[in-house]
């Protein structure tokens, strides 16, 4: 019998460690290649993790709930044949996107992914502790940010992981001790005098640090699942960030929604998929895009990074009522059908919690349809590091005024509202406007007799 190491693996370029959320098999277990053995949790997403090889598992080497680093063997499986080892499970591999973004621009990935932006975070940073050398992972950081943990207080905290290195257990245990009364250290007098009103129960956005949550009559205390407080961070981070604009336009949809009433089915007996709006309104982003480049791009710091592909993600609700942003790499290069096809995979795959790492990393621009649940608009939240989102409405049957050689006339057409939130800091009203409208122009111009 050989024994084959199964390693926890590369979920990303900015993803140093993962938690292990759930053993599916036990020691003593068969195993097929490719058979999911165990979930994990990043930062990012939950993930499967299969099986590299046909064999028995012989030792599982950390338990559930436990934080580990990539790289390290998180359990043995027994096959036959000669010894073998596994470098890596078969995860995610890096996307061409990002390889570009990375030679493009010399900065660290996880510095292009986080939304955290504040002066704390970028002094916890490799490189920017002075005369410390010790690493902090992008979750590590994200912690400490999030709580207010100052570097000082970092760099007191005694790690467990590799080479001394803080894991994520080793801050949520210093932050635990931190707020409890025996652990916080007495005001000075001169901080007493002159006592500012203040709410008494929290001090940092998203942890209770002075009392807990009582529930009073006829209410229930939910605590928030790990994704939603993610979600949460990234909402107020990109407020924070980013000073929201939204422009509005109207757009008369009705050759293209008859379009797809009169093909749906001759489209999904061709392909084999459903035809959605949601490819189609992906289309005309995509060409309104090549038309104005400067709203595909990112900001770091006092520079504008051109992005010279397109991703397009695509806001997915979940049944658990939390969401996720599904990535179509370079949509610009899909037809129709590869688009339907993209859109309806990553949906299944998001539904059914198989999205991995890659899947929903760098997206360059943003869609989210309000429509989907009767509403006419929104204003959504800028997904960071991007600097626009499209929110489609519901299509409404409206009285219209419409022009002919004739004169113009009134008549029953399919509109809906389209509606675009970008960053001010570089996407001007000229520009978000102009762009808002082409993708509406896009639309209006839909060619009724196009060939599926």
């Amino acid at each position: 019998m050989a024994k084959v190491d199964l390693i926890m693996p590369k979920m990303g370029e900015s993803i140093m460690e993962a938690t292990i959320l759930k053993w599916l098999k036990q020691e003593g277990d068969k195993v097929e290649m490719d058979e999911t053995i165990l979930e994990i949790a990043t930062d990012k997403v939950d993930s499967e993790i299969p099986s590299p090889v046909d064999g028995i598992i012989s030792k599982i080497l950390f338990p559930e709930n436990e934080t580990v680093e990539i790289g390290t063997v998180i359990a043995q499986i027994e096959t036959e044949g000669e010894d073998q080892e596994v470098q890596a499970t078969p995860a995610v591999a890096e996307s061409p996107s990002q390889k570009e973004e990375e030679k493009e621009v010399p900065v660290s990935a996880a510095a292009s992914e986080s939304v955290q932006q504040t002066t704390d975070e970028k002094a916890m940073r490799p490189g920017k502790l002075g005369s410390s050398s010790r690493f902090y992972s992008p979750l590590v950081r994200n912690i400490a940010a999030t709580e207010g943990v100052s570097l000082e207080e970092l760099e007191q905290i005694q790690g467990s992981g590799m080479s001394g290195r803080v894991t994520k257990n080793d801050i949520l245990s210093y932050i635990e001790d931190r707020t409890s009364p025996a652990a916080t250290p007495p005001q000075p007098a001169t901080q007493r005098t002159a006592p500012s009103p203040q709410p008494p129960v929290t001090e940092k956005v998203g942890k209770i640090q002075t009392a807990p949550v009582k529930a009073g009559q006829n209410e229930e205390i939910i605590e928030m699942d790990r994704m939603r407080k993610m979600i949460a961070h990234h909402m107020v981070e990109s407020k924070k960030t980013s000073p929201h604009v939204t422009s509005f336009v109207e757009a008369d949809v009705t050759n293209l929604f008859n379009w797809r009433s009169q093909n749906k089915n001759s489209f999904q007996s061709s392909y084999g998929e459903k035809l959605t709006f949601t490819p189609i309104f992906i289309e005309a982003i995509c060409k309104a895009i090549r038309d104005f480049p400067m709203v595909n791009i990112s900001v770091k710091g006092d520079q504008i990074i051109k992005k010279n592909f397109i991703n397009i993600g695509m806001a997915t609700a979940l049944p658990s009522g939390n969401l996720i942003v599904p990535v179509i790499k370079n949509a610009d290069r899909l037809n129709l059908a590869g688009l339907a096809g993209e859109v309806n995979g990553l949906a299944a795959k998001a539904r059914n919690n198989q999205l991995k790492p890659d899947e929903i990393d760098g997206a360059t621009f943003t869609i989210t349809n309000v429509g989907t649940f009767g509403n006419l608009m929104g204003t959504p939240i800028i997904p960071q590091p991007q600097v626009a989102i499209l929110a489609t409405g519901a299509i409404k049957k409206k009285p219209a005024v419409i022009e002919t050689e004739f004169g113009d006339l009134i008549a029953v057409r399919q509109m809906m509202f389209l509606s675009l939130s970008y960053d001010h800091r570089v996407v001007d009203g000229a520009l978000g406007g102009a762009f808002l409208r082409k993708i509406a122009d896009y639309l209006e111009a839909f060619d009724p007799k196009r060939q599926i």
